[in-house]
């Protein structure tokens, strides 16, 4: 499984929001993200394409909060990827 662009991707653009019911308990499909500014933690459990997005050590996209950017060209057809670890 695997999240593919549609379409192509340049550096900084808007890819998509990781969209889903807030919840409490991890689980599969669960993105933890830590809000400095308030210093709390939300997570939700996603329900759209986004949740197919796979880890890299060598990311091509990173979330800034639930919202995800392309940090390199991706070109339609590429694996969308992100490190988990950066996404809190």
């Amino acid at each position: 499984m695997g999240c593919f662009a549609r379409v192509r991707f340049e550096l900084g653009d808007f890819i998509g929001s990781y969209e889903g019911p807030e919840v409490r308990e991890d689980g599969r499909y669960v993105l933890w993200v830590y809000d400095a500014d308030a210093d709390q933690v939300t997570a939700r459990l996603g329900t759209n394409l986004l949740r197919w997005v796979n880890h890299s050590d060598q990311p091509n996209a990173e979330f800034d909060g639930f919202d995800l950017y392309a940090k390199v060209v991706i070109a339609a057809g590429d694996e969308i990827t992100c490190d988990y670890g950066a996404a809190l």
